[in-house]
């Protein structure tokens, strides 16, 4: 039995997509069996790349690896995307023989005729946000995607809500979608030396105890809605002075000010609403530095207006941070009773949290350890088992 992997995200390792593609692998290479097969038979996995197989990254004899372009073409763009997936991947699975083929994200790809496929499908924000189709690849690309979506023999996704997008958006049955939550790096599980969490506030030149934004400048993470609600909290303690030393806001994440609107350029508004002494924007943080990052925190916000999962919050429960995030889509299902919720559309209402947060130090406490009791709930493994059993 040969089951086809498409593990292109693998050359993404920053993006959720990435770490959720090269987790699965190590825990499928890890135990194999999982998988459901023919009596008597033993189970080759094959892994399709655009690139080779990132180094580190070791795969039991099982596996075998096919990395190669459509036809020649180097350039990382939307087209080349559409090539790989839609003739070049689809035609290696035939030639290969796979029996299944494994698409570890939503993709356009229909399988070959005899290959059963099972896609993982983890958003479909294009979808719900239009403004991110703002041109004619763009949009061929998402059609794509929504036709191969239904297509699938079997669809799974990251949560429930992604689930009724689904059933909502392109008229799916519910019956015929399973939900796989996903997990964090291991190395969000891991204690913070207090040598490393010094090495990191010098770095960025920061003092414990901010409040820090992470998780990428999209529009719809909604920082600018956070920047808004944070200068109506300082105009307010000018007037009734409810705490005596407001933390600075800490806001990381690559600054690409060029794809405005789509990204929040967040210098230009920091620089609008006069918050340059009390906003640190740290720019792009290398994974490894962040789990110091939320650590070191007062408290993580997240005020998201659309999520298929939410990866940063459980990254910052993992830590035992106390969370402040949006009662939307599928955050809920991530933070369960042990986050604090907000309304993202509703700048009082994040003000409101912000500093319900602020001055409630036992409720901040409460939620940290209530918030990394409910992070060890979520594991790779149940993941890998869920994913390989519908294969």
């Amino acid at each position: 039995m040969r089951v086809g992997i498409n593990a292109s995200f693998l050359r993404k390792p920053s993006t959720g997509i990435g770490q959720v593609t090269r987790h699965f692998l190590e825990e499928l290479s890890k135990n194999p069996d999982v998988v459901s097969k023919p009596e008597g038979e033993d189970v080759e996995f094959i892994v399709y790349l655009e690139e080779a197989l990132p180094a580190g990254l070791r795969l039991s004899s099982r596996f075998s690896v096919r990395a190669f372009l459509p036809f020649l073409w180097k350039r990382d763009d939307l087209i080349r995307k559409m090539l790989w997936e839609k003739v070049s991947l689809p035609r290696r699975a035939k030639a290969d023989g796979c029996d299944v083929l494994l698409s570890l994200y939503q993709s356009a790809t229909v399988a070959p005729k005899g290959t059963r496929h099972v896609m993982l499908v983890h958003d479909i924000i294009p979808r719900i946000f239009p403004e991110y189709l703002n041109n004619s690849r763009k949009r061929t690309y998402q059609r794509l995607i929504e036709a191969a979506i239904k297509k699938a023999d079997k669809i799974a996704v990251v949560s429930a809500y992604t689930r009724n997008d689904l059933v909502a958006q392109l008229g799916i049955m519910s019956r015929d979608v399973s939900v796989c939550y996903v997990d964090v790096d291991p190395l969000f599980r891991k204690s913070v030396s207090i040598g490393r969490a010094h090495d990191v506030m010098r770095k960025y030149h920061l003092h414990p105890g901010y409040i820090y934004l992470g998780g990428g400048l999209e529009k719809r993470k909604n920082a600018e809605g956070l920047l808004y609600a944070y200068a109506a909290l300082l105009k307010t303690n000018k007037k009734q002075e409810f705490i005596h030393d407001m933390p600075k806001l800490v806001i990381s994440g690559k600054l690409m000010p060029e794809l405005a609107p789509l990204i929040v350029d967040v210098e230009a508004l920091v620089k609008q609403l006069n918050l340059t002494g009390q906003v640190k924007i740290l720019g792009f943080v290398p994974q490894e530095e962040l789990p110091a990052l939320y650590k070191q925190a007062l408290f993580f916000v997240f005020p998201s207006l659309y999520e298929g999962f939410g990866l940063p919050v459980l990254e910052a429960m993992s830590q035992g941070t106390p969370v402040l995030t949006s009662h939307t889509t599928s955050l809920p299902e991530v933070g369960a009773d042990t986050v604090m919720y907000c309304d993202p559309s509703d700048v009082s209402d994040m003000a409101r949290a912000l500093r319900k947060l602020l001055l409630d130090k036992e409720y901040r406490a409460a939620l940290g350890a209530r918030g990394k009791v409910r992070s060890q709930e979520f594991s790779w493994g149940k993941f890998a088992k869920r994913i390989a059993r519908m294969v």
